[in-house]
């Protein structure tokens, strides 16, 4: 079967998930619209709080929205030049006083899909209940989803709020994690992410287009029982980010699993059988880079011939053979490089879950995992 969006079979219980795939490189187009237009009231927002120099921004979510903060916390903290930290909600809500342990100026960026899950919420109230004083940058795709109406109109909260069609209705969020990565990078990166973004958007559309499906076809002919993706810096989140797309769309037949280059040799490398494929995103950085070569020759020589795959922006250094390119503009920083590359994780999530005759759009039709999490009691934290 081709994993060309267009020419994917009907009723494979897919509908959602290949259009939400599909669509995001007009939702980017939106994105940097809706980003432009709200700059100067995003700006007066953020200004107060960005001209503390002991200011501390905090990227939180859950799952696919906590690897937004991961791919974005060291790009905004070398770009800002203060701290600033991926601390998920789950851990926020378990573990309030450890996480906001420094009563420092604090600016919460909350990122939800439907801002409806139970963590959500309590994590930016949790925030005002340990610190003295923080502000709330929420960015979710839903605006009737609760974390959007309790922030909306606040003055400490801005709320950016995404297209409608990124709230995803399929299982696994993808259109949502790149629309609110890309307005995280517009509202705090560098300008040259607005000047790339249409270069951004053609790159995810080579890919939606069918320009990397051989290469898609050719991991999976392997039938690999093992994923592993590995990835330095932010493209460490988004190696977790791109397994935890094949654990849901595969309800979990696929096992899959994420880690550094450097990190990968210390223990996790066990994981590695004759039915095990890596996939390595390669830095843009020149030194981080080394490390991700490094670990690419490592693994050819000691796997199958077509098991190990490096996916690039240039092709610099690697193999011929097993290099997919992604055709970023020169000089994508890697959290930008995140957006289009992590189409190729969803494209080998969905069809790994079409091969297996699986429906994306639910792949857990017993509801032991569902789209909006449930089953969680968030417990009252007790008075100092």
């Amino acid at each position: 079967m081709n994993t060309r969006l267009s020419t994917l079979p009907p009723d494979t219980g897919a509908e959602h998930t290949i259009a939400e795939i599909a669509q995001q490189p007009a939702l980017w187009r939106e994105v940097g619209r809706i980003v432009a237009d709200g700059r100067g009231a995003l700006d007066d927002f953020l200004r107060p709080l960005l001209a503390a120099p002991d200011a501390r921004i905090v990227l939180t979510g859950a799952g696919t929205s906590g690897f937004a903060g991961d791919v974005l916390r060291t790009a905004l903290g070398r770009h800002l030049g203060r701290r600033v930290d991926a601390v998920s909600t789950t851990d926020i809500v378990s573990d309030p006083h450890g996480c906001f342990a420094e009563d420092v100026p604090t600016l919460l960026v909350s990122f939800a899909r439907s801002g409806d899950s139970p963590e959500s919420t309590a994590a930016t109230a949790l925030a005002d209940r340990c610190l003295t004083r923080v502000s709330h940058l929420v960015i979710t795709c839903n605006g009737e989803g609760r974390l959007a109406r309790e922030h909306g109109g606040k003055p400490e909260s801005h709320v950016l709020l995404m297209p409608p069609a990124a709230n995803d209705q399929g299982f696994a969020m993808t259109s949502s994690f790149t629309c609110m990565l890309l307005a995280a990078l517009l509202a705090l990166g560098p300008g040259t992410v607005r000047d790339s973004l249409d270069g951004l958007a053609e790159a995810a559309e080579h890919i939606t287009s069918g320009g990397l499906d051989p290469h898609i076809d050719a991991l999976l002919a392997r039938e690999p029982e093992r994923l592993v993706y590995l990835g330095s810096g932010s493209l460490k989140g988004l190696a977790g980010e791109s397994a935890l797309k094949l654990l849901e769309l595969t309800g979990g037949a696929v096992t899959a699993s994420a880690d550094s280059p450097l990190g990968f040799r210390h223990g996790p490398k066990a994981v590695l059988t004759d039915r095990t494929a890596v996939v390595v995103y390669v830095s843009e950085d020149a030194y981080t880079r080394n490390y991700d070569l490094d670990i690419v020759t490592e693994l050819r020589g000691a796997l199958p011939p077509g098991s190990v795959v490096a996916i690039a922006a240039r092709p610099d250094g690697l193999p011929q053979d097993g290099t997919w390119t992604v055709p970023v503009p020169a000089g994508t920083d890697d959290a930008a490089f995140a957006l289009p590359a992590v189409l190729c994780a969803q494209l080998i999530a969905l069809r790994a879950s079409l091969s297996r005759g699986i429906r994306p759009d639910n792949p857990f039709p017993s509801g032991e995992v569902n789209r909006v999490v449930q089953g969680v009691t968030v417990h009252p934290l007790p008075a100092d």
